[in-house]
């Protein structure tokens, strides 16, 4: 039976001492439905459409918060300003951004546990996730360039 990421993320809530406000079920249920990558202008608009009781600050302050307990990181996959928030699922996500058409190509296994492990000991800290990403040419563009 697979792990519920929703229901492990809720509990993770809870365990750091948080409440399961509506705001923060409401926002967590948005990213979840996201597939893993949304802007804070989608995350707002979609968070409106679900309740428009949830104001803006909520939405930021919640997250600030995801991002403190490591669900969420924001990144620039785009080029753009604006940060792309990723579901770190298990604590990690990782990116193949293709630099000619910003196509980005997902993939799970990323073999780190050996680094992971090296650098908690070496450096003396407790690593509670990471956001991995590679830039080069996908197929289809390296195939238009040749």
């Amino acid at each position: 039976m697979s792990e519920d990421p929703f229901g492990s993320r809720l509990e993770r809530l809870r365990e750091a001492g948080h409440k399961l406000t509506h705001a923060r079920l409401t926002v967590l249920q948005v990213l979840e439905q996201s597939g893993g990558h949304i802007t804070s202008t989608e995350l707002l608009e979609r968070v409106n459409a679900a309740d428009p009781s949830i104001g803006r600050a909520s939405v930021f302050r919640c997250l600030d918060l995801f991002t403190r307990l490591c669900f969420i990181r924001p990144t620039h996959i785009d080029n753009n300003a604006t940060p792309t928030y990723v579901l770190m699922s298990g604590g990690h996500h990782h990116h193949i951004i293709c630099t000619a058409c910003n196509r980005v190509i997902e993939f799970e296994d990323c073999h780190l546990d050996e680094l992971t492990r090296e650098l908690e000991q070496r450096l003396n800290v407790t690593l509670t996730g990471h956001l991995l990403e590679f830039y080069g040419l996908c197929a289809h563009c390296r195939s238009a360039d040749q």
